[in-house]
């Protein structure tokens, strides 16, 4: 299997579009590691990801009455730029179907290379299923992302330059993973050649595909999967990747949103770029399984895949990525409700910085303060911190991993209503475009009365909500029956800490 490919790798062609991206070392990361880091710079191809490289490769290939009839693709972003740049530079009409919560940069950047976009549903499947008919009916060759062979080898393009660019020694290499066309070329081509070299897949840890698919050992269908690494953010490995990644891959490493928000500061740091977050998956990976294995002394490759982020999205990563870089602590403390409390308190925290600070007259006897610390030496320091507070009498909770307190309640703090009796609290997601809020809204006016209403535009493909709702049992199942059947993505939080502690009502 691995010389089928590594043969379809070296003809491969790629390079009337795409550049030999640099793998360029990371100073700073490396320092801070231990290691030696590199990346692979397929940010800097032309349209700022790797995906140009398989849709070439595939269009290219094709058989000319094929190419004269035209192509077809759907995305969402980056394999939309690649396929629309094929199209152009070959001489091919080319069309994409993408969801019409596609950022308008995206969209433009697409019609600006020559592609058609057709905008079509909410999601990726919706998009995809569209694609479909109109290639049934059109006569187009689909332009699969990710789960087609010519795709795979124009993507393992990438790991020949690697073994290319680097001849001494390779501990390992580190790949973002969505529908696997990336990892699967990479690996088969790095593993026929320079076996010992460990190929590691990362993926978020909302949008496990390869990961459990591995550990099933057959694919798996994800019910639904995180949206903020939106590059990655697949329901199922390909089955053409997965059939060569089982042999091929070595681990897969799953990070979080923090830690995909540190990764992208870390780049940014080291190269002054700015990856979007599918894009600095490698990197986060490195650092998770430098701190697991304790490895020192070892070169590292992350590929550094693309940098289409938006730029609205740039606050949302800022103010993770503290919080992801283990330099920032949130903590909910109960102090005394009299004048010197609060200053008592800072004295207590010492030389730390105090980077948030959220609090509300509640009663005379007590307050509750929502705070962001600085912290310098990472976890570590976290829990010494809470050590030390508790010894000087603060009643002290941790919210540094609480979801809801980190996208909701901080914004909220001393939203108390005691007149607000059998107060349900629901977090929800909904495609963000549009009408979309409004049409949420709508379905809420069913005669039950909201207590409590946070909605915050995080930049993202999807719009979150936090609703507080006076239901008694009768109602709060006819609440819930509607939601399911309206499809919402939500979750019950009346239990969650931080709203107990800050919003609560009656």
């Amino acid at each position: 299997m691995s010389r089928t490919y590594v043969e379809k790798i070296l003809r491969a062609r790629v390079y009337d579009v795409a550049i030999e991206s640099a793998l360029v070392r990371a100073t700073r990361l490396s320092t801070r590691t231990g290691n030696e880091v590199l990346l692979k710079r397929e940010d800097l191809q032309q349209v700022f990801s790797f995906k140009l490289r398989g849709a070439y490769n595939k269009i290219f290939h094709l058989p000319a009455e094929q190419r004269a009839k035209g192509v077809i693709a759907a995305s969402a972003g980056n394999h939309a730029q690649g396929v629309a740049l094929a199209g152009q530079r070959l001489g091919v009409a080319a069309s994409i179907v993408m969801p019409v919560t596609t950022p308008a940069i995206k969209v433009e950047t697409v019609r600006h290379l020559g592609g058609k976009a057709i905008l079509q549903g909410d999601s990726y499947d919706d998009a995809y299923a569209h694609a479909m008919q109109l290639a049934t009916a059109r006569g187009l060759t689909f332009i699969h992302p990710f789960d087609d062979p010519d795709v795979i080898a124009g993507q393992g393009t990438i790991g020949m330059e690697i073994l290319r660019q680097h001849a001494d020694p390779i501990h390992a290499v580190f790949v973002p993973v969505g529908g696997g066309g990336l990892i699967a070329g990479v690996a088969a081509y790095i593993k026929h050649v320079r076996p010992e070299v460990k190929v590691i897949g990362v993926e978020p840890d909302d949008a496990p595909t390869l990961e459990r698919a591995l550990a099933a050992g057959r694919r798996v269908t994800l019910p639904r999967v995180g949206l903020f690494a939106d590059g990655v953010a697949v329901k199922q490995i390909g089955q053409e990747p997965f059939r060569i990644a089982r042999n091929t891959v070595d681990e897969v490493i799953l990070v979080s949103t923090d830690e995909i928000c540190a990764a992208i500061k870390d780049v940014f740091d080291d190269t002054r770029s700015v990856a979007e977050p599918a894009g600095a998956l490698a990197i986060a990976g490195i650092k998770k399984y430098v701190a697991r294995e304790q490895v020192s002394g070892a070169t590292l490759i992350g590929i550094l895949s693309g940098a289409n982020v938006n730029f609205d999205r740039l606050r949302h990563i800022a103010e993770r990525a503290e919080v992801g870089e283990q330099r920032e602590a949130l903590l909910a403390v109960q102090i005394p409700e009299k004048p010197g409390s609060f200053l008592a308190f800072c004295r207590a925290l010492g030389k730390r910085s105090i980077t948030e600070f959220n609090y509300r007259f509640s009663d005379q006897v007590s307050a509750q303060v929502f705070c962001g610390v600085e912290l310098r030496n990472g976890n570590a320091e976290r829990a010494e911190l809470f050590k030390q507070l508790a010894e000087k009498g603060f009643e002290v909770v941790d919210l540094t991993d609480n979801e809801t307190a980190k996208l909701h309640i901080r914004y909220m703090v001393g939203g108390h209503a005691p007149q607000a009796l059998n107060e349900r609290l629901f977090r929800f997601e909904f495609p963000e475009r549009p009408g979309a809020l409004l049409d949420f809204l709508k379905g809420l006016s069913r005669g039950w009365n909201i207590s409590l209403f946070h909605y915050r535009n995080h930049g993202a493909a999807y719009g979150r909500v936090l609703v507080g709702m006076q239901l008694d049992r009768k109602a709060a199942r006819e609440f819930r029956a509607y939601m399911e059947s309206a499809g919402y993505v939500f979750s019950e939080e009346t239990e969650n800490q931080a709203y107990q502690l800050f919003a609560k009502g009656g």
